[in-house]
């Protein structure tokens, strides 16, 4: 019996050091790279993390080749410059991105619209063309933008816009999609643990190193970059916000930032200057953060309050932290200048 005992311990001990010894050989690899208009970070571990992250990297450079504006041969900018005239065939890749564009543009009347590419185009924001337009120009401009002009044909896998001038511009969601494909390529290739950075548009993949959720931080609107007001603990989500002070100009003492009401044409002037979205999906997060930022605080909540799996940080010019229901035993508050509310249902 001391023998089959002694054999035991022995056979575990063994076993424990093959363990061991496999958990070393864990690659920790990371990369840096400016695709998309944006510095983008890709840190994973796994034994196939040098692999993964290399075809991580190629495959969003492969959707900014696609679908970039500022790129005269991508899928987009050869649908913007046949607008009014014929369809373009694109792949499946930039008609899927468009079709769940037009979807957020219908969930929020249009008030995030992916044809706003012509007014962004008169302000220039971040750009050294930036400038505030006149009434007039902003007036012409606002007739081109409406998402029904766009045509979608299944069979063809094509797309068009109906008006001459029109133009589509899918920054504020292919990072998200992005993401997306990057988390599909690490999970393929068996990578449990890591986190995307797609210039702010976050996603965790399970658990950091030593096993505890990933710690993810919210900007502090009102403060310099890397202050943050509240962090986010946890795992498999995407975390992705959009601010008033991510890209802006002063001009005669005022601020102009990029998010543009499309009913307007001008900078968005409501009461959130910050809206987070939480989620499965990064191109959830990314087509419901500007519609949301621009809706207003209750109607905002009240709206992603009905979506399931999607929560929602909105913090207000006057400091207020607004969260949904299923974030509040995650979310804490780090900055006593803030304070949390309840939203008012409508």
């Amino acid at each position: 019996m001391f023998i089959v005992i002694a054999l035991t311990l022995m056979f575990i001990c063994i076993l424990t050091i093959v363990f061991l010894l496999r958990e070393r050989e864990i690659e920790e690899e990371n990369v840096q790279f400016y695709s998309l208009g944006t510095i983008n970070t890709i840190k994973v571990y796994g034994k196939k993390a040098k692999a993964a992250i290399e075809e991580a990297k190629k495959k969003v450079m492969e959707i900014d080749d696609k679908m970039s504006v500022f790129k005269e041969e991508s899928e987009i900018t050869k649908i913007n410059d046949k607008a009014g005239l014929s369809l373009v065939k694109v792949s499946m890749e930039t008609f899927y991105l468009i079709k769940k564009a037009i979807y957020y543009c219908n969930l929020f009347d249009g008030y995030f619209d992916i044809t706003i590419r012509p007014i962004v185009k008169l302000w220039g924001i971040g750009h050294q063309e930036e400038r505030v337009p006149t009434e007039i120009e902003i007036e012409e401009k606002l007739k081109l933008v409406n998402y029904e002009d766009i045509i979608l044909d299944e069979n063809s896998c094509s797309i068009g816009l109906k008006n001459s001038n029109q133009e589509i511009d899918v920054g504020g969601i292919a990072k998200g999609y992005a993401a997306d494909l990057v988390k599909e390529i690490l999970k393929k290739n068996k990578i449990k643990n890591g986190i995307i950075n797609l210039g702010g548009n976050v996603y965790v993949l399970g658990r950091k190193s030593d096993g505890k959720d990933w710690c993810v931080g919210i900007q502090d609107p009102l403060n310099e970059n890397g202050k943050f007001l509240g962090t986010i603990s946890t795992r498999n989500k995407s975390i992705v916000t959009s601010g008033n002070y991510e890209r802006y100009f002063f001009k005669d003492g005022k601020s102009y930032h990029h998010i543009i009401d499309t009913k307007t044409g001008y900078p968005s002037e409501g009461e959130i200057i910050s809206a987070t979205i939480v989620s499965d999906f990064s191109i959830d997060g990314d087509g419901l953060s500007t519609g949301v930022f621009i809706y207003g605080v209750n109607k905002a909540i009240n709206l992603i309050e009905g979506l399931y799996g999607i929560e929602a940080i909105l913090i207000t010019k006057s400091k207020e932290v607004f969260l949904t229901s299923n974030l509040k035993n995650i979310f804490t508050l780090t900055n006593n200048d803030y304070c949390l509310r309840e939203a008012t249902a409508i």
